[in-house]
C-alpha cells in the first residue's frame, strides 16, 4: 500500500505538468480511493484473487486493458506479475520501475552508507523514459476533506491540534515498542486530539486498550472503511507512524510525517514523500551498527528487533511538539 500511495503525488504532478494525457491506473480494487479526485486518472481494479489470478486471469486482464486503446505502460511495480502481463501486451511501449537492486543490496551489506534515489523519484523517472519529464520540486496538495458528522466524532477537542498516530507495521523489527508508545500517547494527550490507526483483530484490541483513561484518545481501527480514513488523515496536523503504510498515505495528502525507524532505514528511498529528513526519528547504529539490515524489515540478526526502541520516548514527544 506504502509503494501505490507513493505514487500519488507523482502521478498528480504528471498531470499538472502534461494535461493533454490521460492516466489508466491498474491496481488492486481496494486501493481505487487512494486516486479518488485526480483529475484525469480513472482507475481499472485488478481482481487479482478472483478473475485475474493466475496466467490465464492475467491474460484476461490483458484483454480487458488492450479494450481501453492505450498508448504506453508506465510498470512502476516491476514484480513477476507486471511481467507476464507486459507479454500479453508485447506490442505496447512499455518502460519498468528500476528498482536499483544491487545498490540497495550493497547498503544492505554495508559495502556504502549513502542516501539512495528516493521511489518518488524512480516513478518519476519511469515517465521521464516515456517521453514526459515530471519535476517532484513544487509538489501540490489536495485541500482537507469536508468531515461528515459520523467522522467529526473522532477529533475529540476541536480547539485541539489532531495527531494521528499509526503504531504498527508488517514486520516486528519496524515497530516501536508497545509500552514506550503508551508513554508517547499519555504525554501528548495532556494537549492535543490523538487518532489511532491500525487493522486486524489484534492490533484492534490493542488500540483500544491505549484509548483507555483519555478524553482525546480515540481508535478508528475496525471503525470505519479506506475512504473514510484516509478523510480522517487529510485532517490531521501531523502524522506519526512506522516505516509503514499510513505515513505514505498522510504523505500524498500533503500531511507532515514523523517516522520511527527500526531495521529499515530512508537511505534505501522508502521515506514518505516531501519529508524533511529530520522527521526521520532513526533506531541508534552505535547500538545496531547493522542496520539496514533488510529493505523491508523481514531480516534481521538476532536482537535486533528492538532496535526502535533505542529511541526515546521523550526524543519522540518533542519532535511531534516542534513540527507542530
Amino acid at each position: 500500500m506504502g509503494d501505490v500511495a507513493m505514487s500519488v503525488p507523482v502521478i498528480r504532478a504528471f498531470l499538472e505538468q502534461h494535461s493533454d494525457v490521460k492516466i489508466t491506473v491498474v491496481t488492486r480494487e481496494r486501493f481505487k480511493p487512494i486516486f479518488q479526485n485526480i483529475e484525469g486518472v480513472s482507475v481499472f481494479g485488478a481482481q487479482l484473487k478472483e478473475k485475474h489470478k493466475g496466467v490465464f486471469g492475467l491474460f484476461r486482464l490483458a484483454k480487458e486493458l488492450r479494450a481501453l486503446n492505450f498508448d504506453a505502460i508506465a510498470d512502476l511495480h516491476n514484480v513477476l506479475r507486471t511481467k507476464i502481463l507486459k507479454l500479453f501486451l508485447i506490442d505496447k511501449k512499455v518502460v519498468q520501475l528500476d528498482k536499483a537492486r544491487a545498490e540497495k543490496r550493497a547498503l544492505i551489506c554495508g559495502r556504502s552508507f549513502h542516501q539512495l534515489k528516493t521511489t518518488p523519484q524512480r516513478y518519476a523517472d519511469v515517465f521521464k523514459n516515456l517521453g514526459f519529464k515530471v519535476d517532484l520540486s513544487n509538489p501540490t496538495f489536495p485541500p482537507p476533506a469536508e468531515l461528515d458528522s459520523e467522522l467529526k466524532r473522532f477529533i475529540s477537542n476541536a480547539k485541539l491540534k489532531t495527531i494521528g498516530i499509526a503504531p504498527f507495521a508488517a514486520h516486528k523489527s519496524k515497530i516501536y515498542p508497545l509500552d514506550k508508545m503508551k508513554q508517547v500517547v499519555a504525554e501528548l494527550s495532556k494537549q492535543h486530539n490523538i487518532v489511532l490507526f491500525g487493522g486486524g483483530t489484534e492490533e484492534i484490541e490493542v488500540l483500544n486498550t491505549m484509548t483507555t483513561g483519555y478524553d482525546t484518545v480515540v481508535s478508528v481501527a475496525g471503525k470505519l472503511n479506506f475512504e473514510k480514513e484516509l478523510k480522517l488523515i487529510s485532517n490531521l496536523d501531523v502524522m506519526l507512524s512506522m516505516d509503514s503504510g499510513n505515513g505514505h498515505l498522510a504523505a500524498m495528502l500533503g500531511k507532515r510525517v514523523i517516522t520511527i525507524w527500526g531495521v529499515t532505514h530512508p537511505y534505501t528511498g522508502f521515506a514518505p514523500f516531501n519529508q524533511s529528513s529530520d522527521n526521520a526519528l532513526l533506531a541508534d547504529r552505535t547500538q545496531f551498527p547493522l542496520i539496514p539490515t533488510s529493505v523491508y524489515g523481514n531480516n534481521y540478526p538476532e536482537g535486533y528487533d528492538m532496535a526502535a526502541g533505542s529511541i526515546s520516548p521523550s526524543t519522540v514527544v518533542e519532535k511531534v511538539k516542534s513540527v507542530l
